[in-house]
């Protein structure tokens, strides 16, 4: 099935790499949530009229393609922050520390998890699990692993990255959208 001549929202280049994926995945309804992730890697997060873009394009009703966005939680709807910093929270780092440094993190730089400081500096995620128990507790800050961590270290380290400085594409730098670890 031959993918909709529909425009994409604007002349950025990389709606191209949308159209070219959407192309591979033959263009129909059953492509929505790859086709959902290649909008995300391509501009970091998920807005409207890239929502309604897919819609038309893969003729499918919008209120499915928003329900798939905001079901799913690897998908964003916000763009996020220069620099993003993905706490593990699974149950090795729940049991050494990971909600003290959620917590620390998120009062240092008015924050909660999911979402991204007012300043735009950084985006704060929690996972379920990043995979690297033995590391425990573990913050992925800008792709980068970082295990070991006390609240005090995880802000030092924070702290030590440059002002304004984008760090990423997607808003889960060092976590694919799929949600997993790199």
């Amino acid at each position: 099935m031959p993918v909709t001549q529909v425009q994409p929202p604007s002349d950025d280049r990389r709606w191209r790499a949308v159209e070219a994926r959407m192309r591979r995945l033959g263009g129909g309804p059953d492509a929505l949530i790859e086709v959902l992730h290649a909008v995300q890697d391509a501009f970091g997060f998920l807005d409207v009229e890239a929502l309604a873009y897919v819609s038309d394009a893969l003729r499918v009703p919008p209120a499915k393609v928003y329900g798939v966005a905001t079901f799913y939680s690897y998908f964003t709807l916000e763009p996020g922050g220069d620099h993003t910093c993905v706490v593990c929270t699974g149950t090795a780092c729940h049991m050494e520390g990971a909600a003290a440094i959620l917590a620390a993190i998120g009062a240092a730089h008015g924050v909660a998890p999911g979402g991204t400081s007012e300043d735009g500096h950084l985006s704060l995620l929690a996972a379920r699990c990043l995979g690297v128990c033995s590391l425990a507790p573990v913050m992925v800050l800008d792709g980068e692993p970082i295990g070991r961590l006390t609240p005090e270290s995880a802000l030092a380290r924070i702290a030590s990255l440059p002002a304004g400085a984008r760090a990423g594409a997607a808003a889960g730098a060092g976590v694919d959208s799929r949600g997993g670890a790199p």
